[in-house]
């Protein structure tokens, strides 16, 4: 009697096989995803001893570092809950994956309407941020490094609406010439244009850009030096010129997540059909 119980358990198991290892599969990749962008996170705030000076993050929010810290540990958790869940056949954790894998859909998708009803209001906290990333431009590294990658690789631009928003910054300020700032009335280098060929990278390229008449050692003007165009029409611009790239990438997204509830909760009902079975 008992070897016809233990031959009708595993009967049932083989139903739900390909769903679990499916489930399983695919969420041990998101859980080493997760763990390495979170551990990326905790050794950037390391590098620049946040930890033991919690007072230098008072813009927690726009911090890099935070972002990764919490998309990880995000991802982690959902990778662990699909993983566990589907190895060891737990209907709890499958449950809460399912379910914050709803959550996140939901607040997608909210979020993708919220940006096309308050465009205005949304344009404007991202001046806002840019402006705030702009004034501690030296003081945190993570933010520097981001907006430079922002104007030099990613949109070639400089400032929100042009150059002149480095007045912003201490550092760059014009009236900044008076205590001696050599980056007065300047901009930094990731606002200049690239040269074909250049090997080393000229840090030095911005310096006085934004003082009147300026022309550079050649006599070339500001606009053959820099880029003029600010990052928000920048960053328009490049919305629009790859938005049905954005689109599918946010349909194919949306589709793994339903398919991954779908998969998810079929394997919680094969589970319970399993037991009722063995019972």
């Amino acid at each position: 009697m008992a070897i016809q119980q233990k031959y009708r358990r595993e009967e049932v198991s083989e139903v739900s096989c390909c769903l679990k290892y499916i489930i399983f599969s695919f969420n041990v990749l998101f859980w080493m995803f997760g763990l390495s962008v979170m551990a990326v996170g905790v050794w950037a705030w390391t590098e620049k001893n946040a930890f033991n000076n919690l007072s230098k993050l008072t813009h927690l929010a726009l911090d890099p570092a935070f972002a990764l810290i919490l998309i990880g540990g995000i991802t982690f958790i959902i990778g662990f809950t699909g993983c566990i869940g589907a190895l060891r056949e737990n209907t709890c954790l499958l449950g809460s994956y399912a379910v914050l894998l709803a959550v996140i859909l939901i607040l997608e998708l909210t979020a993708g309407v919220l940006t096309f009803v308050f465009k205005d209001s949304i344009k404007s906290q991202a001046t806002e941020g840019l402006q705030t990333f702009i004034v501690h431009y030296r003081e945190d590294p993570d933010q520097q490094n981001l907006i430079d990658w922002i104007q030099e690789d990613w949109l070639q631009c400089c400032g929100i609406k042009g150059p002149e928003d480095w007045d912003f910054n201490n550092y760059f300020n014009c009236s900044s010439q008076k205590v001696g700032s050599r980056e007065a009335c300047g901009v930094p280098f990731s606002c200049c244009k690239r040269k074909l060929n250049e090997i080393v990278e000229n840090k030095q390229c911005g310096y006085d850009v934004r003082k009147v008449g300026f022309t550079d050692d050649v006599g070339k003007r500001v606009d053959l030096i820099i880029n003029e165009k600010g990052c928000l029409q920048s960053g328009e611009e490049w919305l629009e010129r790859n938005m049905l790239f954005i689109a599918t990438v946010c349909l194919i997204s949306a589709f793994c997540k339903i398919l991954g509830i779908c998969f998810a909760q079929n394997l919680r009902a094969d589970i319970f059909a399993q037991k009722g079975k063995w019972h």
